[in-house]
């Protein structure tokens, strides 16, 4: 695992498209492929309207991304809560990548038959692989951090967390709205992780995370460890303040 520390959140998000694009340059050359799965929330949106313009999008080989989503609401697509929807306008109908190259899950169906639909989305990936994997390999997730400690739509105490051979599911969020979410599994098989997380509200769960006992039934984000990739935590300064010295760098 590593940590940066950025001064802000608009540099967090500058270094974020960075990754990004880094990622997506060496996956194209080493597999002929990029496949990220993009993160729903507040945070990400900085990153997305990046994405789109001149000085990241000429970096990135459109026509090789293969993009995906982490966790959705089971909401249609143009709903304001989409996170697919946020994406598309931010970036994604910006920039030149090919329709059929962006897997939604589709949240205006019924949960349980668009996770099922969705996880054979999920299985198409995994055979790309050379041999064929098990389990699909993302090149890059990307994660956001609730002040729960909850991530993608992996909530505190939910059975999605103990689920160990689905790689989507439906759930739902404390507030009681369904999602659909990758499981456990699909994210720790990933080449690269990367959580973004800013604000002082985020400070308290961040060092809970990082620096607390180990929980991650109460804690899903602890259950997040790339078992052969690698973790990239992003913070703004805010994010960072409850970290001790050691972690802050």
């Amino acid at each position: 695992m590593s940590i940066e520390v950025l001064p802000d959140a608009e540099a967090l998000a500058l270094r974020a498209a960075d990754v990004f694009a880094l990622a997506a340059r060496a996956a194209a050359a080493a597999r002929g492929r990029f496949a990220a799965a993009l993160s729903g929330g507040g945070t990400p949106r900085a990153l997305y309207r990046l994405l789109a313009r001149q000085q990241f999008a000429q970096k990135i080989p459109w026509r090789r991304v293969l993009l995906y989503w982490g966790d959705e609401r089971c909401v249609p697509p143009d709903d304001p809560a989409s996170n697919y929807g946020a994406a598309y306008d931010a970036f994604i109908r910006h920039v030149p990548i090919a329709p059929e190259n962006v897997h939604r899950m589709e949240g205006e169906r019924d949960p349980e038959a668009a996770a099922l639909a969705y996880e054979e989305t999920l299985r198409a990936l995994a055979k790309l692989e050379r041999p064929a994997s098990p389990v699909p390999v993302f090149d890059l997730v990307l994660l956001g951090l609730g002040r729960d400690g909850h991530t993608a739509s992996l909530f505190p105490h939910s059975p999605a967390l103990d689920e160990e051979d689905r790689f989507c599911v439906a759930t739902v969020a404390p507030d009681g709205a369904a999602r659909l979410t990758l499981t456990v599994p699909v994210i720790n098989a990933a080449r690269r992780v990367v959580f973004l997380v800013s604000g002082a509200e985020k400070a308290g769960i961040v060092a809970e995370v990082m620096e607390g006992l180990r929980a991650p039934k109460a804690v899903p984000a602890q259950a997040v460890a790339p078992a052969k990739g690698q973790m990239l935590w992003l913070l703004d300064a805010d994010a960072a303040a409850e970290l001790s010295p050691a972690l802050r760098g």
